[in-house]
């Protein structure tokens, strides 16, 4: 079974996705791009190798030059293709999924991944014969290894980060990366500014040592460590490394939802404008945003919508509660890195525990739950039956449905990325959350 979508090609390896598929997928999206020279790099998973290996065979069987960057995480891939004359590139990542799974990211020249538009164009060049070329007309690979120190640079250097207030601090951090690909990059990120950086699963081989999705319930070691070593703060990340989750100073896991509203109310303390999020984030952003004066604009899950939103909204910080952050004067894309830095220059600014700042930012009580259905038309069925239930309430179908009522929402789709039905309900307290949760699961018995 293959999942296409905005968020890539995915698929269960041995299972639908095999070298053969991710040669003949890296092959089309080579003549897609129309040649040049394409990046290359995956995280840590055990069939990472392979995949990277048809992958290139692909692109240089129909004339593509490529630039392996082993494993690094996907946003230091999408900040080197950005910043150089890339013509696009491939980040081999299942990101939360577990360690059976992997997948295809296809990047455009810009450094972002491919809109809406441009993934169906280019599936709908799928079934196209294959111009493969002659031995004369190959393309050529080389390995480089600097992407990661070009990555660090950008962020340092970006805007709303001083490195110098950071370093002067010397913040104590407890960094977990699940030992994906950001297992060597993040650490020594961290180093730069001059934190005590006590790693944890960081080793990069590609165990996953807890369940990779950096949830509140996934955390509890990286909690203890906080509390264990009096750490100034811990962050978490996903196997590719671009969503992050975040432990404050007294060992309490603040759930990945938390990471775009700490970083909109870093940015927005220093700068005003618009505000993009997804249609599964937190309502906290909102109140964030009405207290600084701007406006926040919602997008379909998946970081293409949000990107193409706030580029149209002209938003100043955006990203998904999912842990993603997006940071238009970094890159238009989720950067568990940059957010790293938001978070540490807010925290160094206001001078406080971040224990004590959490008491300043609103917060709701979310539930995320999944119904597995293998079968898309049982899906749509079910979220069909979600909408009926529903009618004459504020809804908002353009993913699936969210349903909203004055101080609580909940929201259902069928996800680009597995093989499952994702209700997301928000309210003020877990009571709530879990009701609304009930009244969608009820569908499903009919």
């Amino acid at each position: 079974m293959i999942i296409k979508s905005v968020s890539g090609i995915r698929g269960i390896v041995g299972d639908g996705l095999d070298p053969a598929t991710v040669l003949n997928f890296a092959a089309h999206f080579g003549e897609f791009i129309g040649g040049g020279l394409i990046m290359v790099g995956r995280d840590s998973r055990k069939s990472g190798e392979t995949l990277r290996n048809a992958a290139i065979g692909g692109l240089m069987g129909v004339g593509v030059d490529v630039i392996d960057l082993g494993i690094i995480p996907t946003p230091t891939l999408l900040y080197n293709v950005k910043t150089t004359s890339a013509s696009g590139g491939i980040v081999i990542t299942a990101s939360h999924n577990p360690s059976e799974w992997n997948a295809l990211k296809l990047v455009s020249g810009d450094g972002e991944f491919l809109l809406k538009d441009e993934v169906e164009e280019f599936f709908s060049l799928e079934k196209k014969p294959i111009t493969w070329r002659k031995a004369s007309e190959l393309g050529e690979a080389e390995e480089r290894y600097d992407a990661v120190e070009n990555h660090i640079k950008g962020v340092l250097e970006s805007e709303y980060i001083h490195p110098s207030e950071i370093r002067d601090r010397n913040i104590g951090v407890v960094i977990d990366c699940v030992n994906g690909g950001a297992s060597s990059a993040y650490p020594e990120f961290l180093r730069r500014l001059n934190c005590e950086v006590y790693p944890i699963f960081c080793d990069g081989m590609g165990e996953f040592s807890r369940a990779p999705e950096p949830r509140a319930e996934n955390l509890t070691a990286l909690a203890d460590k906080v509390k264990e070593v009096k750490a100034d703060i811990g962050f978490a990340t996903d196997p590719d490394g671009d969503r992050l989750a975040i432990v404050s100073d007294k060992g309490l896991t603040l759930g990945e939802e938390t990471t775009i509203v700490l970083a909109t109310e870093a940015v927005l303390r220093k700068r005003k404008g618009p505000v993009v999020i997804n249609l599964s984030t937190t309502r906290s952003v909102e109140d964030i945003a009405s207290r600084a004066g701007v406006p926040v604009y919602r997008s379909p899950v998946g970081e293409a919508n949000v990107v193409a939103l706030m580029k149209e909204k002209k938003a100043i910080i955006g990203g998904e509660g999912n842990g993603g952050v997006i940071n238009p004067t970094l890159q238009y894309t989720r950067d568990a890195m940059g957010a790293m830095a938001l978070i540490l220059q807010y925290i160094t600014e206001r001078d406080e525990p971040l224990s004590q700042l959490m008491n300043t930012i609103p917060q709701y009580k979310i539930i995320k739950e999944t119904l597995r259905m293998d079968s898309r038309k049982k899906q749509q069925r079910f979220v069909e039956r979600v909408k009926e239930a529903n009618r004459g309430k504020k809804m908002d179908e353009r993913d699936g449905v969210r349903i909203e009522e004055k101080d609580r929402w909940v929201h259902v789709r069928m996800s680009g990325t597995e093989p499952v039905v994702r209700i997301i309900a928000e309210a003020p307290t877990i009571k709530g959350a879990t009701s609304l949760c009930k009244m969608i699961k009820e569908q499903e018995r009919y």
